[in-house]
C-alpha cells in the first residue's frame, strides 16, 4: 500500500490551497476511514480531519472547522483536503492516512492508521 501526497506550498495569509493524495494497492471501500493530520515544528501530529462510511460523514479539528474541506474520490482512488482562508498557524507538514474498519473514538487517533503518506508542506507566510 501507497500513499503520495501532493498540493503543498507557500501561500499568504488568506490563500488556499487543495492537497492530494493519491492511494494504490488498496481498494477503497465504504469501510475504509481516510484522514489527514499535521505535525508543525516542535510539536506533536495532530488530527486535521477525517472521512468515513464510504465519505457520508465526515469529522472536523475544531481549528480547521469552517474552513477546510475532506473529499475522496473513488474513481481517482484519491483523498482531498481543501484547505481556504490559511492562516500562519496552519503550517506545517500535513500527512495523509488509511485505516480500515476503525472504531469512532480511535478516528482521532493517529496510532490507529497502519498506512501513511510521506508528508507534503505547507507554509502560511504572513
Amino acid at each position: 500500500v501507497q500513499l503520495q501526497a501532493s498540493g503543498g506550498g507557500l501561500v499568504q495569509v488568506g490563500d488556499s490551497l487543495r492537497l492530494s493524495c493519491a492511494v494504490s494497492g488498496l481498494t477503497l471501500r465504504g469501510s475504509t476511514t481516510m484522514a489527514w493530520f499535521r505535525q508543525a515544528p516542535g510539536k506533536e501530529r495532530e488530527f486535521v480531519a477525517v472521512i468515513f462510511r464510504g465519505g457520508q460523514t465526515l469529522a472536523y479539528a475544531d481549528p480547521v472547522k469552517g474552513r477546510f474541506a475532506i473529499s475522496r474520490d473513488n474513481a481517482k482512488n484519491t483523498v482531498n483536503l481543501q484547505m481556504n482562508s490559511l492562516k500562519p498557524e496552519d503550517t506545517a507538514i500535513y500527512f495523509c492516512a488509511i485505516g480500515q474498519s476503525l472504531i469512532w473514538s480511535s478516528m482521532r487517533n493517529d496510532q490507529a492508521y497502519p498506512y501513511w503518506g510521506q508528508g507534503t508542506q505547507v507554509t502560511v507566510s504572513s
